[in-house]
């Protein structure tokens, strides 16, 4: 059982699905369905429409450059399998599918705790921003009010030290 990549979308098509598309000059197109097939025809560009693999490659919200790629590049050279060789390669594409999940999580996890990061540095300076609209007018009541008597006193200090000085350094009690 082969499973077609489509064309314009790259999604997987299996056996019995989808629209093929074969030009003057023999090339062949294969489509996972209508849509990708209008789509084509309308020679719209896979990188531009955001739905497309293509585009979450280009824009990076997908892992592009991955060494397990290798492994689904197709070979024209057909091979001859016996049982053994069969069940080595069938384990093998399935350690390769973990390996390319895990990676793909990674990658997911990455961009999403940069996101976060981000975001909570923009909700530091909003706060910052607008901090008189958070902070209740009673909050800090108490330290302003011996904050006022602090200065209260201290302005106090200061003009009996101006009498002093006013008197000629005598001191009245």
């Amino acid at each position: 059982m082969r499973i077609e990549t489509c064309y314009f979308c790259s999604s997987r098509i299996y056996p019995g699905h989808g629209i093929q598309f074969v030009r003057n000059d023999c090339k062949i197109f294969k489509f996972c369905r209508s849509k990708c097939h209008a789509a084509f025809k309308k020679k719209k560009n896979p990188r531009k429409v955001k739905w497309t693999k293509a585009y979450r490659k280009t824009v990076g919200k997908e892992l592009a450059i991955d060494p397990t790629f290798e492994f689904e590049k197709r070979r024209h050279t057909p091979l001859k399998y016996n049982r053994q060789t069969w069940t080595k390669a069938i384990e093998a594409m399935k350690k390769v599918e973990q390996i390319k999940q895990k990676r793909q999580g990674a990658y997911i996890m990455q961009r999403l705790r940069k996101g976060r990061e981000l975001e909570q540095e923009r909700d530091i300076k909003e706060v910052q921003r607008d901090l008189s609209l958070i902070k209740s007018p009673a909050a800090g009541l108490k330290e302003r009010r011996e904050k006022e008597a602090v200065d209260q006193e201290m302005r106090e200090s200061d003009e009996e030290m101006e009498a002093v000085v006013e008197n000629g350094g005598e001191v009245t009690l």
